[in-house]
């Protein structure tokens, strides 16, 4: 019997979102399945895949635009498929994960076609030295929550890798 094949697409500005996705990829072959982790933008076909899990950062309430352009772009094969969605929203561990977890609520409300029948909010990492010049301007304004802050990487690895673990049964049930 041949495992069943898992596509892991992430979007990222700052490669956080993949070191995520192919944490993610990884248990899901650790359960026996097939991972194929690759970028949203180099997905061309889900042939021979049985779900999908999309990761995606999400800045000022909104998943990155490559993953809503995914989601655009491959609907109507998204359709057929069970999509698990994972996010990364604070950069900091002491910030409202509940309040961000909303944010995940509020986007999907956006695309009510879009039903994923798994969906989880983690945080992220955060380094003011990678940022492109735009966001490196935002986030020294005044009211930035981002003013002074240092670099840190505040993923919970073992939060990730369980949410990872009930990904199989979850997806086995819809497909």
């Amino acid at each position: 019997m041949t495992a069943r094949t898992i596509m892991v697409a992430y979007a990222t500005r700052y490669g956080s979102t993949e070191g995520v996705a192919t944490a993610v990829g990884e248990r899901l072959v650790e359960h026996g399945l097939d991972a194929r982790v690759q970028p949203v933008s180099a997905v061309r076909s889900f042939d021979g895949c049985s779900a999908v899990v999309l990761a995606t950062p999400f800045y000022r309430g909104a998943m990155l635009k490559d993953a809503r352009r995914f989601l655009d772009v491959h609907r109507h094969e998204l359709a057929f498929l069970p999509v698990a969605l994972l996010a990364l929203g604070p950069v900091s561990a002491t910030q409202d994960l509940a309040g961000a977890r909303r944010q995940i609520d509020a986007a999907l409300a956006r695309i009510p076609w879009f039903q994923p029948v798994a969906a989880e909010m983690f945080v992220g990492r955060y380094d003011p030295d990678r940022l492109t010049l735009g966001d490196r301007l935002t986030a020294t304004l005044p009211a930035s929550g981002l003013r002074g802050v240092t670099a840190h990487d505040d993923r919970d690895w073992d939060a990730i890798r369980a949410w990872a673990d009930t990904l199989p049964p979850v997806l086995d049930a819809v497909a």
